[in-house]
């Protein structure tokens, strides 16, 4: 939002600039300088151009954000273009420096709000009321029949909105802007899923495992496979989190499977933890894309294996920047999906079956 208020800024004041240009003196190579004109000492000119300098810089970095400026409506139907209240129901330890985070939102909003707004993957906007700034949040288990969205929150050193919800009590007010649709599911469009998350960017997976995967009925022919990593075992997603999805995968293989990843750890391993990062050979295998190797005899006969078909996969990528950056390349512009770099390019993989969360 400021970007788009400095923007505006800049295009009001290129034409000023450019007429100054047309206007100001013109001289050849072979012409003496301009001397500075009599009767204004260079030290005043220099705090005047200082002074206006600093005076434009400020009305730059604190030009009102349109979306800190929207109302609160208590009792109108949730819309990403207004606030609502809701309360804390309880806001509790997680794992290393995360929490728990559950809201409630009242029965008359719940009421008024369009179902249809909640089928996809859908995120919150959480604004701190003490500095007046919003951050982007996935409700896990997107909203209950009570109400209800429960949210993995982590407090980073520099994450200031982070770091206000984990002070959260019951029954304090928080304000949000939702929902905000961030990937559109659609059924019986792909044959296999793989979700790649690093951090709490686990959060998007979870909703749709929760919305879509636990559901057999819902595109029964797709399968979902998860690789999660995070930099420790104890800053992996919590046990009332993991558990469900494991106990899933164990029983329902043809649909889902969970790989996880650590990058350093002291304690004993399970068996379904890597001790690595995700790296190019974890994606080729839990995705199927490991070419078989034909034996030598039969490239003597000149036997080749049957060619099946190539499926049509989705990859869904979510966490730290630097991590998605390695993975599936940088966003674009104004944070645009971009192109596909990074290893998903090397592997082959277009800009249609890639989507950066």
């Amino acid at each position: 939002m400021q970007r788009l208020a400095g923007s505006s800024l800049r295009r009001s004041l290129r034409p000023i600039y450019q007429l100054s240009c047309r206007n100001a003196p013109r001289r050849s190579l072979s012409s003496p300088p301009t001397q500075p004109p009599e009767g204004i000492p260079t030290q005043k000119r220099l705090v005047t151009t200082t002074v206006a300098f600093l005076a434009g810089a400020s009305f730059y970095f604190f030009l009102p954000d349109p979306a800190r400026a929207a109302p609160t409506l208590e009792k109108a139907p949730l819309s990403p273009r207004y606030f609502t209240p809701s309360t804390v129901v309880s806001n509790e330890e997680s794992g290393s420096n995360t929490k728990l985070l559950r809201l409630s939102v009242s029965p008359e909003v719940i009421a008024a709000s369009d179902p249809s707004g909640f089928q996809s993957i859908w995120s919150v906007f959480i604004k701190d009321d003490d500095i007046q700034v919003e951050r982007p949040y996935t409700p896990l288990y997107g909203l209950d029949e009570h109400g209800h969205m429960l949210f993995w929150i982590k407090k980073y050193p520099k994450g200031e909105v982070g770091r206000w919800l984990h002070t959260k009590t019951p029954g304090e007010k928080i304000e949000f802007r939702a929902p905000l649709s961030t990937w559109n599911w659609k059924n019986d469009t792909w044959d296999e899923v793989v979700f790649i998350s690093g951090g709490t960017g686990f959060a998007p997976f979870y909703q749709l495992f929760h919305s879509v995967i636990s559901d057999p009925s819902i595109s029964p022919a797709t399968q979902f496979t998860l690789l999660h990593s995070s930099r420790i075992p104890e800053e992996l997603p919590p046990p009332s989190l993991l558990t469900p999805l494991n106990d899933f995968a164990e029983k329902h293989p043809e649909r889902l499977k969970v790989n996880l990843f650590v990058d350093t750890t002291d304690e004993g391993l399970s068996s379904s933890l890597q001790v690595k990062r995700i790296d190019r050979p974890s994606i080729e295998s839990a995705a199927g894309l490991v070419k078989p190797v034909v034996p030598w005899w039969r490239k003597l006969y000149g036997q080749r294996e049957p060619e099946t078909p190539p499926k049509r996969r989705m990859f869904l990528v979510c966490g730290p920047e630097p991590m998605i950056n390695a993975i599936a390349g940088p966003y674009g512009r104004n944070m645009s999906q971009g192109v596909v770099g990074g290893i998903l390019a090397d592997l082959g993989i277009n800009s249609n079956e890639v989507y950066k969360l």
